[in-house]
Protein backbone atom coordinates (compact mmCIF):
# COMPACT_ATOMS: atom_id res chain seq x y z
CA UNK A 1 0.00 0.00 0.00
CA UNK A 2 1.53 3.31 -1.04
CA UNK A 3 2.01 6.22 1.37
CA UNK A 4 -0.55 8.35 -0.48
CA UNK A 5 -3.01 5.56 -1.27
CA UNK A 6 -5.72 3.91 0.80
CA UNK A 7 -5.86 0.96 -1.58
CA UNK A 8 -3.35 -1.91 -1.82
CA UNK A 9 -1.50 -2.39 -5.09
CA UNK A 10 -2.71 -6.00 -5.37
CA UNK A 11 -6.01 -7.34 -4.03
CA UNK A 12 -8.64 -10.00 -4.60
CA UNK A 13 -11.12 -9.52 -7.42
CA UNK A 14 -14.33 -7.74 -6.51
CA UNK A 15 -12.96 -5.43 -3.83
CA UNK A 16 -12.56 -1.73 -4.63
CA UNK A 17 -13.27 0.18 -1.39
CA UNK A 18 -10.56 2.20 0.32
CA UNK A 19 -8.84 0.72 3.33
CA UNK A 20 -8.99 2.58 6.64
CA UNK A 21 -6.26 2.90 9.26
CA UNK A 22 -7.30 2.01 12.82
CA UNK A 23 -5.38 1.99 16.07
CA UNK A 24 -5.12 -1.54 17.42
CA UNK A 25 -6.89 -0.60 20.65
CA UNK A 26 -9.83 0.74 18.60
CA UNK A 27 -10.56 -2.65 17.07
CA UNK A 28 -9.63 -5.02 19.88
CA UNK A 29 -8.81 -5.27 23.58
CA UNK A 30 -5.05 -5.27 24.26
CA UNK A 31 -3.75 -6.34 27.67
CA UNK A 32 -0.62 -7.89 29.12
CA UNK A 33 0.10 -10.72 31.51
CA UNK A 34 0.92 -10.60 35.20
CA UNK A 35 3.59 -8.25 36.53
CA UNK A 36 4.25 -10.51 39.50
CA UNK A 37 6.69 -13.42 39.77
CA UNK A 38 4.77 -16.47 41.03
CA UNK A 39 6.46 -19.40 42.70
CA UNK A 40 7.39 -22.11 40.23
CA UNK A 41 6.46 -25.75 40.84
CA UNK A 42 7.46 -29.07 39.27
CA UNK A 43 4.00 -29.76 37.84
CA UNK A 44 1.10 -27.44 37.16
CA UNK A 45 0.01 -24.95 34.51
CA UNK A 46 2.60 -23.76 31.97
CA UNK A 47 3.76 -20.17 32.56
CA UNK A 48 4.31 -18.58 29.16
CA UNK A 49 6.67 -15.63 28.64
CA UNK A 50 8.00 -13.89 25.52
CA UNK A 51 10.64 -16.58 24.96
CA UNK A 52 7.86 -19.16 24.44
CA UNK A 53 6.12 -17.16 21.69
CA UNK A 54 7.52 -17.73 18.20
CA UNK A 55 6.56 -18.48 14.60
CA UNK A 56 2.84 -18.42 15.24
CA UNK A 57 2.83 -21.01 18.04
CA UNK A 58 3.56 -21.58 21.71
CA UNK A 59 6.89 -23.32 22.21
CA UNK A 60 7.01 -25.27 25.48
CA UNK A 61 10.81 -25.60 25.58
CA UNK A 62 12.18 -24.60 29.01
CA UNK A 63 8.72 -23.65 30.24
CA UNK A 64 8.10 -23.09 33.95
CA UNK A 65 4.95 -24.16 35.84
CA UNK A 66 2.66 -22.44 38.34
CA UNK A 67 0.08 -23.67 40.83
CA UNK A 68 -3.67 -23.78 40.30
CA UNK A 69 -4.01 -20.84 42.69
CA UNK A 70 -1.56 -18.61 40.78
CA UNK A 71 -3.05 -19.72 37.44
CA UNK A 72 -6.53 -18.64 38.54
CA UNK A 73 -5.28 -15.36 39.97
CA UNK A 74 -3.29 -14.38 36.86
CA UNK A 75 -6.15 -15.28 34.56
CA UNK A 76 -8.55 -12.94 36.34
CA UNK A 77 -7.00 -10.09 34.32
CA UNK A 78 -5.30 -11.83 31.39
CA UNK A 79 -7.13 -15.03 30.48
CA UNK A 80 -6.14 -16.35 27.06
CA UNK A 81 -8.90 -17.76 24.83
CA UNK A 82 -9.18 -19.38 21.41
CA UNK A 83 -8.55 -16.91 18.51
CA UNK A 84 -6.57 -14.55 20.75
CA UNK A 85 -3.10 -13.47 19.62
CA UNK A 86 -0.01 -13.26 21.83
CA UNK A 87 2.87 -10.89 21.04
CA UNK A 88 6.31 -11.01 22.63
CA UNK A 89 7.22 -7.77 24.42
CA UNK A 90 10.76 -8.54 25.61
CA UNK A 91 13.81 -9.79 23.70
CA UNK A 92 12.73 -10.58 20.15
CA UNK A 93 9.98 -8.01 19.78
CA UNK A 94 6.82 -8.78 17.84
CA UNK A 95 6.93 -12.58 17.79
CA UNK A 96 3.36 -13.86 17.54
CA UNK A 97 1.31 -16.89 18.49
CA UNK A 98 -2.25 -17.47 17.31
CA UNK A 99 -4.25 -19.49 19.82
CA UNK A 100 -5.88 -22.35 17.92
CA UNK A 101 -7.19 -24.52 20.76
CA UNK A 102 -8.36 -24.00 24.34
CA UNK A 103 -5.24 -22.97 26.31
CA UNK A 104 -4.19 -24.09 29.77
CA UNK A 105 -1.49 -21.58 30.62
CA UNK A 106 -0.89 -18.17 32.21
CA UNK A 107 1.22 -15.36 30.71
CA UNK A 108 3.83 -12.77 31.68
CA UNK A 109 5.77 -10.20 29.58
CA UNK A 110 3.43 -10.97 26.69
CA UNK A 111 0.83 -8.73 25.04
CA UNK A 112 -2.60 -10.36 24.88
CA UNK A 113 -4.58 -9.22 21.84
CA UNK A 114 -8.12 -10.42 22.49
CA UNK A 115 -10.54 -11.70 19.86
CA UNK A 116 -13.57 -9.40 20.14
CA UNK A 117 -15.24 -10.00 16.78
CA UNK A 118 -14.59 -6.43 15.59
CA UNK A 119 -11.86 -7.65 13.22
CA UNK A 120 -11.32 -11.04 11.58
CA UNK A 121 -8.72 -12.76 13.77
CA UNK A 122 -6.94 -14.53 10.90
CA UNK A 123 -6.60 -11.23 9.07
CA UNK A 124 -5.32 -9.42 12.16
CA UNK A 125 -2.73 -12.16 12.74
CA UNK A 126 -1.41 -11.59 9.22
CA UNK A 127 -1.63 -7.79 9.42
CA UNK A 128 0.50 -7.77 12.58
CA UNK A 129 3.29 -9.41 10.55
CA UNK A 130 3.17 -6.86 7.72
CA UNK A 131 6.12 -4.50 7.26
CA UNK A 132 3.88 -1.48 7.77
CA UNK A 133 3.16 -2.74 11.31
CA UNK A 134 6.47 -4.36 12.33
CA UNK A 135 8.34 -1.18 11.35
CA UNK A 136 6.27 0.69 13.94
CA UNK A 137 7.41 -1.75 16.62
CA UNK A 138 11.09 -1.46 15.69
CA UNK A 139 11.15 2.32 16.07
CA UNK A 140 11.46 3.72 19.56
CA UNK A 141 12.00 0.44 21.41
CA UNK A 142 13.01 0.78 25.04
CA UNK A 143 15.74 -0.95 27.00
CA UNK A 144 19.47 -1.47 26.58
CA UNK A 145 20.83 -4.93 25.89
CA UNK A 146 17.41 -6.51 26.28
CA UNK A 147 14.92 -4.58 24.19
CA UNK A 148 11.26 -4.31 25.13
CA UNK A 149 8.17 -2.60 23.77
CA UNK A 150 5.53 -0.96 25.94
CA UNK A 151 1.88 -1.97 26.02
CA UNK A 152 1.01 1.63 25.07
CA UNK A 153 3.11 1.31 21.90
CA UNK A 154 1.33 -1.91 20.92
CA UNK A 155 -2.10 -0.43 21.58
CA UNK A 156 -1.31 2.52 19.30
CA UNK A 157 -0.17 0.47 16.30
CA UNK A 158 -1.77 1.60 13.04
CA UNK A 159 -3.53 -1.39 11.46
CA UNK A 160 -4.76 -1.50 7.82
CA UNK A 161 -8.51 -2.08 8.06
CA UNK A 162 -10.43 -3.24 4.95
CA UNK A 163 -14.09 -4.23 4.94
CA UNK A 164 -15.07 -7.46 6.72
CA UNK A 165 -15.48 -9.62 3.60
CA UNK A 166 -12.03 -8.66 2.36
CA UNK A 167 -10.54 -9.31 5.80
CA UNK A 168 -11.96 -12.85 5.72
CA UNK A 169 -10.67 -13.45 2.19
CA UNK A 170 -7.14 -12.30 3.05
CA UNK A 171 -7.10 -14.13 6.39
CA UNK A 172 -8.23 -17.44 4.86
CA UNK A 173 -5.76 -17.18 1.99
CA UNK A 174 -2.71 -16.63 4.18
CA UNK A 175 -3.90 -19.16 6.77
CA UNK A 176 -4.00 -21.85 4.07
CA UNK A 177 -0.57 -20.74 2.86
CA UNK A 178 0.84 -20.98 6.40
CA UNK A 179 -0.57 -24.51 6.72
CA UNK A 180 1.12 -25.61 3.49
CA UNK A 181 4.43 -24.13 4.61
CA UNK A 182 4.20 -25.83 8.03
CA UNK A 183 3.39 -29.23 6.47
CA UNK A 184 6.35 -28.89 4.11
CA UNK A 185 8.68 -28.00 7.00
CA UNK A 186 7.48 -30.99 9.03
CA UNK A 187 8.05 -33.33 6.09
CA UNK A 188 11.58 -31.98 5.75
CA UNK A 189 12.24 -32.47 9.47
CA UNK A 190 10.81 -36.03 9.42
CA UNK A 191 13.02 -36.88 6.46
CA UNK A 192 16.07 -35.49 8.25
CA UNK A 193 15.31 -37.55 11.38
CA UNK A 194 14.85 -40.68 9.25
CA UNK A 195 18.16 -40.12 7.45
CA UNK A 196 19.97 -39.53 10.74
CA UNK A 197 18.64 -42.84 12.10
CA UNK A 198 19.80 -44.63 8.95
CA UNK A 199 23.19 -42.97 8.64
CA UNK A 200 24.23 -42.65 12.29
CA UNK A 201 24.30 -45.38 14.98
CA UNK A 202 21.84 -45.00 17.85
CA UNK A 203 23.84 -44.99 21.10
CA UNK A 204 22.20 -45.53 24.47
CA UNK A 205 22.70 -41.82 25.19
CA UNK A 206 20.87 -40.80 21.99
CA UNK A 207 17.99 -43.18 22.70
CA UNK A 208 17.66 -41.77 26.20
CA UNK A 209 17.49 -38.21 24.83
CA UNK A 210 14.83 -39.19 22.29
CA UNK A 211 12.75 -40.89 24.99
CA UNK A 212 12.91 -37.84 27.26
CA UNK A 213 12.05 -35.55 24.35
CA UNK A 214 8.99 -37.60 23.39
CA UNK A 215 7.73 -37.87 26.97
CA UNK A 216 7.97 -34.10 27.37
CA UNK A 217 5.61 -33.36 24.51
CA UNK A 218 3.26 -36.28 25.18
CA UNK A 219 2.70 -34.71 28.57
CA UNK A 220 1.28 -31.56 26.99
CA UNK A 221 -0.57 -33.31 24.18
CA UNK A 222 1.74 -31.69 21.64
CA UNK A 223 3.53 -32.98 18.60
CA UNK A 224 7.28 -33.45 18.64
CA UNK A 225 7.84 -29.93 17.41
CA UNK A 226 6.64 -28.53 20.72
CA UNK A 227 4.08 -26.37 18.92
CA UNK A 228 0.49 -25.74 19.90
CA UNK A 229 -1.99 -26.73 17.18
Amino acid sequence: MGDNSKKPGIRFKGFTDDWEQRKLNEITDVRDGTHDSPKYVQEGHPFITSKNVSNGFINYDDVQYVTDEDYEEINKRSKVDVHDILMGMIGTIGNLALIRKEPDFAIKNVALIKYTGDIEYKYLYQALQADCVTSQLSTGMDGGTQKFVSLKKIRELDIPFPEECEQKKIGAYFSNLDTLITLHQRKQKSLKILLEKILFPQTKYCKKLNLCHNKKYIKHGEDTHGLQQ
